[in-house]
């Protein structure tokens, strides 16, 4: 090769590399420029992309809501990394301390905002339908009740029943806006057994026998305060059956109701139901609430006693009879003062 057309080669080279190196800085800052954060994060915004909605929309929507600093930028970003089909559906929290990559890596990547929900230990379904309807995760409680009576549902775990009550484990869950309702009630029922499975005595137990300890752990669920109390009360429901006397639960009672009362009358306990265990012998026709791992244990390992009766006393705890005169005794001292 000749000596100028190697010179001209490597004038070429260098300036091949300059130009390079120019692009690249340049890049960087108009990629600092017009793709850098806005602000500091303290503005936060709320992004819904709904099903089939354009890039476009998404691009403007953020432009708008002042967490970008260009469109066009943006929509090159995009265009750039072929990332037009890759944005999910969802709600996504966004601030203006992202930079336009962050906030495409997030609408990509599907990271939704998340929406917690806690379930108390004894809560029936109804009630979870209501706490779901709060937090905007189902339209109404029936919506929900509905979804958490399908039928696939019931099949895919082998309950016994026509409904999921007493499945659903009571805990904190986190799960996306516009997460299906029967998603959310099958979540809630692996959690269940995936509790059941730390209870060695529920090992290779069946579906029918399964459901009948967990009528009992709901009553028990209702009816206790104290945690150390629920063997004890499981006890006194199964001692009651077995010499064919009825539970007389209140909160079986209770459970008809939309809403429990603060108080139950006589009138409430000749109400006509196959729950009302004051009028009907043996177990109600299902569980009554959905009870957490303590009640569930105290339904695999009851303590057997001679008692028959509690009562609750004022101070949280309950006062447990071996006769009825014994019962009415405690009545008199515990409850019936109250009301003079």
């Amino acid at each position: 090769m000749k000596l100028n057309q190697k010179k001209s080669l490597i004038i070429l080279l260098a300036f091949i590399s300059i130009v390079s190196l120019v692009s690249i800085i340049s890049f960087f800052v108009i990629d600092e420029m017009k793709g850098g954060a806005v602000g500091d994060g303290q503005n936060n915004f709320e992004l819904i992309i709904d099903p089939g909605e354009p890039s476009s929309t998404v691009v403007k929507e953020l432009a708008a809501a002042g967490m970008i600093k260009s469109s066009v930028y943006f929509n090159y970003l995009i265009k750039f990394t072929r990332s037009g089909n890759k944005i999910k559906q969802g709600v996504y929290d966004i601030n203006d301390g992202m930079s336009s990559r962050k906030i495409l890596d997030v609408i990509i990547s599907g990271k939704v905002k998340l929406v917690s929900f806690t379930v108390p230990e004894g809560y029936n379904n109804r009630q979870i339908g209501d706490l779901l309807t709060a937090k905007k995760l189902t339209p109404s409680r029936e919506a929900f009740l509905s979804a958490a009576s399908n039928k696939a549902l019931l099949e895919k775990y082998k309950i016994p029943a026509s409904t999921t009550e007493g499945y659903l484990f009571p805990e904190t869950y986190s799960v996306p806006l516009n997460f299906p309702a029967d998603r959310i009630a099958d979540m809630m029922i692996k959690r269940f057994y995936k509790k059941l499975a730390t209870i060695p005595e529920a090992k290779g137990i069946t579906p029918k026998d399964l459901h009948a300890k967990i009528v009992l752990a709901s009553i028990v669920e209702r009816e206790a305060v104290r945690k150390e109390e629920r063997p004890l009360m499981a006890g006194v429901f199964l001692t009651r059956i077995e010499k064919n006397i009825n539970l007389e639960s209140c909160a079986t009672v209770q459970y008809l109701f939309d809403k429990p009362k603060k108080r139950l009358f006589e009138t409430d306990l000749k109400i006509e139901s196959p729950y009302n265990t004051y009028i009907n012998g043996g177990w109600p026709p299902g569980p009554i609430s959905n009870p957490g791992l303590p009640a569930l244990l105290a339904a695999f390992k009851p303590e057997k006693s001679d008692k028959l009766f509690f009562l609750l006393k004022p101070d949280g705890s309950h006062y447990f009879s071996a006769t009825f005169k014994e019962h009415l005794e405690a009545k008199k001292q515990f409850i019936d003062v109250l009301y003079k």
